[in-house]
């Protein structure tokens, strides 16, 4: 049994250098630009029996389970696992709302009360992006949206007490300043540069007893919208390119006047 055995494996890899030596040169050469540690370090018919091995597993798990669909659907979607996007169905005219789900991290700094939930709406090929701590907003950009066709977007949680010591828990906009002082004072957070001369336009509006201030900047073409609860500033910024600006400006305004802290 011993002697069979052996004879087999000594075929077995005789047959792989075979499959080795005769491989066009064109595809060791892509395996070795793709592999290039796994080939630099290994024998290629090492490389070979191994991917035979795992090649074979992976078949036969298949074909045992009965459900190859299904695993390739969790593979599909492990980077995802976990995540709560908190979008709803699209309406009639084809919008959805984003609502932060309760459930979502980040509370920014040891010691701060929960994020109050915010909310507003986008159209229907808007998508969550993924926020870097490298962004200009820092740790503080709590949501990114955006779409190819029409724009971009990005939340920005503050805590009030990185610019007043006064305010407490209860913050309003209205106790952090007026429109004027605000905008100087927090625009460049969004922009990334002094506000000066930039600002086009200023509105106070009002929604379930709480006021935003509403700013419409260009250059860059941004709508700004300010707000505060709890002990948390909120900056909600709506920008696109000058096309997009054009094209595209009713539902950019529309998705910035939607967004609200519930």
């Amino acid at each position: 049994m011993g002697t069979i055995g052996h004879t087999i494996c000594c075929l077995s890899w005789k047959s792989n250098q075979q499959m080795v030596q005769s491989a066009p040169k064109k595809g060791l050469s892509s395996r070795k630009n793709i592999y290039a540690d796994e080939v630099s370090e290994e024998p290629l018919g090492l490389i070979n029996r191994r991917a035979a091995i795992v090649s074979g597993v992976s078949l036969l798990s298949s074909v045992a389970f009965g459900f190859p669909g299904e695993v390739l659907a969790l593979v599909k979607q492990g980077p995802l696992a976990g995540r709560i996007p908190g979008l709803s169905e699209p309406d009639e005219q084809g919008w959805r709302t984003y609502r932060r789900p309760d459930e979502k991290s980040g509370g920014h700094g040891v010691g701060w009360s929960p994020i109050i939930p915010y909310a507003f709406s986008v159209p229907q090929d808007w998508e969550e992006v993924p926020v870097s701590i490298a962004d200009l907003g820092g740790t503080e950009i709590d949501l990114r949206f955006g779409s190819p066709k029409e724009g971009r977007l990005f939340v920005i949680v503050a805590p009030v007490r990185r610019f007043s010591d006064d305010i407490g828990d209860d913050a309003t906009i209205e106790r952090i300043g007026p429109p004027e002082i605000v905008i100087n004072a927090f625009g460049p957070e969004v922009i990334g540069e002094n506000v000066e001369g930039k600002v086009l336009s200023s509105e106070v509006a009002e929604y379930s007893g709480r006021k935003y201030y509403q700013f419409e900047l260009e250059p860059p073409h941004v709508l700004i919208t300010a707000t505060a609860a709890g002990n948390r500033l909120y900056l909600f910024s709506v920008t696109a390119n000058g096309l997009q600006w054009k094209r595209y400006y009713k539902d950019l305004k529309k998705i910035a006047d939607s967004f609200r802290v519930i």
